[in-house]
This record gives C-alpha cells, structure tokens and sequence, in this order.
C-alpha cells in the first residue's frame, strides 16, 4: 500500500484510499475538466472537496501541492517509476492522464500536437476570456458603469466562438471523430459561459448551431454527467 504521508496535503484531506489517484478539486470548469477525464478513463481515485467559502485553496497543505493556489491538483501515488506524482495546472494534468493511460490523445505524432494546440486554445485563450465575462457580467465586475471592459471580453468570447464553431463545422468532435482531452478541456467552459455565467444572449450563442450540437453531445456522455458533480459539494 503506498504510503502518502510524506505529502503535507494529506494531512488535511486524509487518503481513505491511498492506492488511487488522490483528486484535489472543485466542480468549476477547470476542476471538472480532471474528474471528467477521470470518469472517462476508468481511472481509480479519491476526490477531495476544497472549499473557497473556507480558504482551503490558501492552507499551507494546499500550498505545499500547488504554490499557486488553485484548483484542481492531484497526487498521483502510482507516477513514473512507480513513484508518487504531485501536478497541478488542468491542462497540464489532461496530458499527464492522457499519456498514462495511452487514450484521450492520438498516438500518432502530427495529431498528438494538434490535440494539445486546442488545449492551449482552451488555456490562454477561452479559459481566461471566459472567465472574465464571467465577472463582468455576474459578479461584481457587473456594478461597474463603464461597460468597456466587459464589452471587451464580450466582443473576444464571441470571436473565440466562432472560432470553435467553424472548427467543429463537419466534425463529431473537435479533433473529428475522435473524442480528446481538447473536448474534455474546453466544453465545460462553453457551458458555464451560458450556464452558470448567464451569458447566452449577450454573447448570441444561437448563432452557433455547431458549437450547440457539440455542446449538447458532450453534456449527455455518462462520464461527462458523472464528472461535472464531482467532487460533491459539501
């Protein structure tokens, strides 16, 4: 039985399981995009509820994973070389579950890098783009008078709609008719911007039908259901 102690974060979340995977997250878009991939794969693991409303993600045993105070993490007790493996950063924790299992990502070369290309897209661009709509729009961003800020990320999200929208425009999904960590990564975003974030109208999100049917085909996957309530709200 591997033994996690060494590992300051288990103090705090203690591992029931220390044989699996040890998740460290928050069903946000970018925590879920790991329990997704995770129920997806079939990977045994442990996920554990880390609370804003509490500051979890600031406890020195948070910190000591991920120094930089986010969500999700994870503690990997079967990594390379059988040793354990602390990651953080979402995209980066998609590639590192992809090539574990072999599944998720193309094996061949050319389409590996075209995957990993729209996780980048996801990372530096919807992930950040939306996220500021997001609080110009419904949080407290949305009391501001001047409205050019939130225009801004307004006019950018729909252009990075289009984007997908001609990009998955005759294909299942969007590396075709291969379902990746790409789609893992940026569907939950797509989501909450007109879900949690209410953005639907302001974005004129009906004038992208493709962007819809690929949205609608990932929400109805077992896995993606499953994954976007994990870890549970306490």
């Amino acid at each position: 039985m591997p033994d996690l102690s060494a590992f300051p974060i288990t103090h705090k979340w203690p591992a029931q399981h220390p044989d699996r995977l040890q998740l460290y997250s928050l069903p946000t878009p970018n925590g879920v995009k790991v329990s997704i991939a995770l129920e997806e794969l079939g990977l045994p693991y442990e996920p554990h509820l880390v609370s804003f409303d509490t500051n979890d993600q600031t406890s020195p045993e948070f910190l000591s994973l991920n120094p930089n105070n986010k969500i999700p993490a994870i503690l990997d007790p079967n990594g390379p070389g059988g040793q354990p493996l602390a990651l953080f950063e979402s995209g980066a924790i998609l590639l590192y579950l992809a090539d574990k299992t072999g599944q998720l990502i193309p094996p061949d070369a050319a389409a590996r890098f075209e995957t990993i290309q729209w996780l980048m897209w996801q990372m530096g661009g919807v992930g950040p783009m939306f996220g500021q709509l997001g609080f110009f729009h419904k949080f407290a961003g949305k009391d501001f008078e001047d409205k050019r800020p939130r225009d801004r990320y307004v006019a950018e999200s729909r252009r990075l709609l289009g984007v997908l929208n001609q990009r998955v425009q005759g294909r299942q999904w969007v590396m075709g008719d291969t379902y990746t960590i790409a789609d893992i990564a940026i569907w939950p975003w797509v989501r909450n911007l007109v879900g949690f974030y209410e953005a639907r109208d302001l974005v004129g999100f009906d004038a992208f039908p493709e962007v819809q049917r690929v949205l609608a085909a990932f929400v109805a996957r077992p896995a993606v259901a499953k994954g976007l309530a994990i870890p549970a709200r306490g």
